[in-house]
């Protein structure tokens, strides 16, 4: 398996059920509370319609015709300015560790400067060490307090990289 056989695609309304799994089935496996994070997201079931704004795109990692990842961007909840948040990034096991992490933040970094943004911003938990690594690699750079007000108040990592 190369990263050559992950596809990277657009959402699709057909998706959604098989991405509320991927990320629900994430967020168990690292023990994230179910409360005041993205399990128990309205959005979480509905991920093709709450990114049909815009100011939004939510991107799929496809492998043999199965989600195994996936992340947005959309302008950031509760917030004035012109700032977009990285939402709901998620990847099953067998799409770890490949670079495919970057690819993908890289594609909605590249859509929110399109969309004339002028930062993004993140909200991440702090044992989530991977994934913090791939934001820092990838250019963003810790907060002292949120910014916006997401509902995601278990998650008490903030970030911003300016674009």
């Amino acid at each position: 398996m190369t990263t050559e056989d992950f596809i990277i695609r657009e959402i699709q309304a057909k998706d959604n059920a098989q991405v509320a799994k991927l990320i629900r089935g994430v967020l168990i496996e690292l023990g994230v509370p179910k409360v005041g994070t993205a399990y128990e997201d309205k959005a979480t079931d509905e991920m093709f319609e709450h990114f049909q704004k815009k100011t939004s795109e939510y991107y799929l990692l496809e492998y043999k015709n199965k989600i195994v990842g996936g992340v947005g961007i959309a302008k950031l909840d509760n917030f004035e300015g012109n700032i977009c948040e990285l939402q709901k990034m998620y990847f099953a096991p067998i799409a770890r560790g490949k670079g495919l992490g970057s690819k993908l933040i890289e594609k909605c970094l590249e859509k929110a400067k399109a969309l004339n943004f002028e930062s993004c911003y993140l909200e991440t938990m702090p044992y989530m060490d991977a994934a913090r690594a791939l934001y820092l690699k990838n250019g963003f750079k810790n907060l002292d307090k949120p910014m916006g007000n997401t509902g995601h108040y278990s998650c008490n990592v903030w970030m911003l990289k300016k674009l």
